[in-house]
């Protein structure tokens, strides 16, 4: 089936799903391969749930073309047309599209960045974190005609992946937030994050569109192939602003035409303030009032355990468990150890995907919280393993027994940072 018959029946469904468990009757269901799962096997299934389409690249069963007929179209790789139909779907919206990528703050730039445009424009962006080679072809394909403005997060484990999206996102604007020591196993150091994420600058100077970049970030600056095609933000920049007070959640004082605003934010953490501050500046290029920015701004609330402050009895806790790696980790640190407070304690999940460096960057954020004044250094899971004997600390191999522990302590009026990788899940220890 050529792709724009295919579009055609995409333009007839209810939409677009690899995910059995949430077929709606009329949706195109792609039955996509994984390492640990072979989605072929549920084309029955698919369909009967309702599926008009179901896109295979296996048949399980040789009579499956009788049985289901037009409802079963064979491909030679399903990720792949899917991917070529988001590209297909992409070419017809008729608005711009900027994507975001970068080593920390994605998400809750993107989500900060929607909330701005929202305010004026109707806005389509990334769904929590739908941000990879599945991810983001299913994020074109919901982005309807009457958008006028769609915000694409990109996320990256290897050098070659964010190029690999540009080719059918084709943004018209772009945006790094920063670069650091996140997943340097796949993109093979320090220097293969920098030439993989900035593999989006290299796309947007190609087809002549704008970057977004931070004016405090000399790296990423350096990176920019045309400074005649950026827009910059930051304590210095096109549009600028400053730290506003020392209080636990981030309050900026952004210059619009040279009248100072003050935003009160519900987001944890002076590192923050670029992210926030990228937002002010779309929202000002596009033309949004700055009335309604502070008011997006300040209405947005953090979620998904990304720098939540979470009040539990007499007890404060800073809650950022979605993600880690060393510079989120350095960046959480720093501002855990300015913040006012008593009774201070650290509790830390392993990072994962660093390779190499993984002994040497868990060694040195170790390091950093054995030389900080706190009551309790807690860490968690293997890559702190070095620290199992050390009685300066408090060491568990899994989240389960530092569960055990934390329901076992007495905390009162207490300040506690909570931060790790995904697959730590350090949520839950807050949980009953």
């Amino acid at each position: 089936m050529q792709i724009e018959l295919l579009y055609q029946k995409f333009l007839a469904s209810t939409g677009v799903t690899t995910d059995t468990r949430s077929i709606a009757e009329g949706n195109i269901f792609f039955a996509l391969k994984g390492d640990k799962f072979n989605a072929n096997t549920f084309v029955p299934e698919a369909i009967a749930k309702g599926a008009m389409l179901v896109v295979a690249d296996e048949l399980i069963e040789a009579d499956w073309k009788d049985r289901f007929g037009d409802k079963l179209l064979l491909t030679e790789d399903s990720l792949k047309t899917l991917q070529l139909l988001a590209g297909h779907h992409r070419n017809r919206l008729k608005c711009p599209v900027i994507a975001i990528t970068g080593s920390n703050g994605k998400t809750t730039t993107k989500e900060l960045i929607a909330a701005v445009l929202s305010k004026k424009y109707i806005t389509y962006a990334t769904k929590g974190n739908l941000n990879n080679h599945i991810g983001i072809p299913l994020t074109l394909l919901s982005v309807k005609s009457d958008v006028q403005y769609a915000v694409i997060e990109m996320g990256a484990n290897h050098q070659g992946e964010i190029a690999s999206y540009c080719e059918y996102v084709r943004p018209d604007y772009g945006l790094i937030t920063n670069v650091g020591m996140a997943h340097t196993e796949g993109f093979g150091g320090f220097e293969g994050v920098v030439k993989g994420k900035t593999e989006l600058y290299r796309h947007i100077g190609q087809h002549g569109g704008k970057i977004f970049v931070c004016a405090d970030n000399e790296l990423l600056l350096s990176k920019v192939p045309d400074r005649n095609s950026c827009i910059t933000y930051g304590h210095t920049g096109n549009y600028h602003g400053k730290i506003a007070g020392t209080g636990e959640l981030l309050s900026i004082v952004a210059d619009d035409a040279q009248v100072p605003v003050i935003i009160q934010t519900n987001l944890v953490g002076d590192y923050n303030f670029e992210n926030v501050m990228s937002a002010v500046c779309i929202g000002r290029y596009f033309n949004v009032d700055m009335a309604l920015i502070k008011e997006a701004l300040e209405e947005y609330m953090p979620a998904n355990n990304r720098s939540q402050k979470i009040k539990l009895g007499s007890n404060t806790i800073i809650l950022d468990a979605y993600n880690a790696n060393p510079s989120s980790m350095q960046e959480a640190l720093k501002n855990f150890a300015k913040l006012d407070g008593t009774n201070k304690t650290v509790i830390l999940g392993e990072m994962m995907e660093l390779g190499a460096y993984a002994q040497t960057e868990h060694e040195k954020i170790a390091g950093i919280v054995k030389s900080m004044p706190l009551v309790r250094k807690v860490f968690v899971g293997g890559g702190f393993h070095f620290l199992q004997n050390d009685p300066t600390v408090t060491y568990f191999a899994n989240t389960g027994d530092l569960k055990a522990w934390f329901k076992s302590q007495q905390f009162e009026n207490a300040y506690l940072l909570i931060k790790g990788s995904r697959k730590n899940e350090l949520e839950k220890i807050l949980k009953d």
